[in-house]
């Protein structure tokens, strides 16, 4: 059965993680990659939008803004909600 595009976007996440311990493993500071990993996502949606020529206009910069907030608030509304179920189930 193929996968759902949440579970190859879970395992394509899952992925990049694996590479940045990787790389965290080999003496990297863990910030350092971070602003690496936000670098390289930023270059690959420019690229997914405009292709390999032009940039993103002001309004298309805002998108993108918005896209990695709501994936940064989704992230963390799982993490509050992983955080409730250890406290109550401790």
């Amino acid at each position: 059965m193929a996968k759902s595009d949440p579970e190859l976007h879970q395992d394509i996440m899952n992925r990049f993680i694996a590479l940045a311990n990787e790389i965290k493993d080999e003496g990297m500071d863990i910030k350092l990659i971070s602003s690496a990993m936000m670098s390289a996502s930023s270059v690959y949606e420019t690229f997914c939008l405009v292709g390999n020529d032009g940039g993103l206009t002001e309004s298309g910069v805002d998108k993108v803004t918005e896209k990695y907030k709501k994936h940064l608030a989704r992230y963390q509304e799982i993490r509050k909600m992983e955080d409730e179920q250890r406290k109550g189930g401790a």
